[in-house]
């Protein structure tokens, strides 16, 4: 580990924050220091706000990254297209004989062209789920795994960082994924699908963070509160994803375009990767 990436990780947990470089103007160390001392006296977890992490290229963990994934406590994780490797909702929508329509309404809302909630509600409505045929979708389709997602999680939970599952799709879907891959069901924050007394479709459950636009920084939030994380990372595919670093969320981004790789997020992320090597890398040594 690099010198400037233990200034970093120190500053973390203590009120002088290092400059590293210059890369922290004086108002922001200032800053910084108020809202650490703040916090020590109110016993409240606030977000860490990294510097500018770009540089030439997103493409390469910057030192910043480096240093405040290695200080992360918390990692949460969307599912479709980073986690899996297919889109559940897409999937169920297909096995329904909806696959088209749903695919186009996925692609829009994942895109950042139409609000959250309108589009989970379009799909749904548009569907129709029962609980039967969820229930049958379940027993004949077993999770996509990304490759290299078991061993970075492995590798996570072996350094000591705890993972969490935050997604716009359905818990009813998520569950088998989370069992594979170890995440206990409390770790998950995702939508759920609401049925009648004979399984017919209800709707879903608005009170979920994620059955709203904005809902998986809103999800975040909680998580590091709740949790008492002082650094968390968000790693994902999409632009809900990249909205979860945001003040008092996720302190770094890291785009995953494996399965979708889209230019929004690529250009946003601190962290851009087309797999999970480099990740597994830096968790296990702190360096790139």
């Amino acid at each position: 580990m690099s010198a400037c990436s233990a200034t970093i990780i120190a500053s973390l947990a203590a009120p002088a924050i290092s400059r590293c470089g210059g890369k922290l103007g004086r108002r922001a160390t200032v800053a910084l220091r108020k809202q650490h001392a703040a916090a020590r006296g109110s016993g409240v977890v606030v977000n860490v706000v990294a510097p500018s992490m770009h540089g030439v290229s997103n493409r390469e963990p910057s030192e910043e990254v480096i240093a405040l994934v290695t200080a992360s406590t918390g990692v949460a994780f969307d599912v479709d297209s980073t986690v899996c490797t297919d889109e559940g909702i897409d999937e169920l929508a297909a096995f329904l004989g909806k696959g088209e329509e749903v695919a186009a309404m996925t692609a829009k809302a994942m895109g950042g062209g139409i609000n959250f909630r309108d589009a989970l509600e379009m799909r749904l409505q548009a569907m129709q789920p029962t609980r039967q045929s969820v229930e049958k979708y379940l027993s004949t389709h077993t999770p996509a795994i990304s490759p290299g997602v078991r061993e970075l999680f492995t590798a996570l939970r072996a350094s000591g960082k705890t993972v969490y599952l935050v997604s716009g799709g359905f818990r009813q879907m998520i569950a088998p994924v989370a069992a594979a891959l170890g995440v206990p069901n409390e770790n998950i924050f995702a939508n759920k699908i609401l049925f009648n007394e004979d399984g017919s479709y209800a709707g879903f459950d608005p009170t979920e963070f994620t059955s709203k636009a904005g809902g998986k920084a809103e999800a975040v939030k909680h998580i590091k509160q709740s949790s008492g994380h002082a650094v968390m990372v968000m790693v994902g595919d999409g632009a809900t994803d990249l909205e979860a670093k945001a003040p008092g969320g996720a302190d770094v981004f890291i785009g995953y375009g494996g399965v979708q790789n889209r230019k929004a997020v690529a250009d946003g992320a601190d962290w851009f990767v087309m797999d999970f090597d480099g990740f597994v890398g830096v968790v296990k040594g702190g360096g790139k």
